[in-house]
C-alpha cells in the first residue's frame, strides 16, 4: 500500500491536476484512505471515505486549489 501513495505523491503536476477532475477524484480519496491506514490516522481515513462520496460533487474543487498551492492534495 505505501507504494502506491509513493507512486501518486511522486506524479508530475499536471498528472496530478488531471487526477482531481470530476469523476475521477475518487482517486485522491482513495489514496487518502490508504494513506491513513499506512501511517495509523483515523481522521485521514475518515476524510478519505467522505472524499470518496462528496469529491465527485464539490471537493474536487478543493484538490485541484490544494494542488495549485501546495503540490500535494489536502491532509490531515
Amino acid at each position: 500500500m505505501e507504494e502506491f501513495v509513493r507512486a501518486l505523491d511522486e506524479l508530475p503536476l499536471g498528472v496530478k491536476i488531471v487526477l482531481a477532475l470530476p469523476g475521477i477524484d475518487i482517486i485522491w480519496g482513495i489514496y487518502r484512505i490508504v494513506d491513513g491506514i499506512c501511517r495509523g490516522s483515523v481522521p485521514q481515513i475518515i476524510l478519505g471515505a467522505v472524499w470518496v462520496f462528496a469529491g465527485t460533487a464539490f471537493c474536487w474543487i478543493l484538490d485541484i486549489i490544494f494542488l495549485l498551492v501546495k503540490g500535494e492534495v489536502l491532509k490531515l
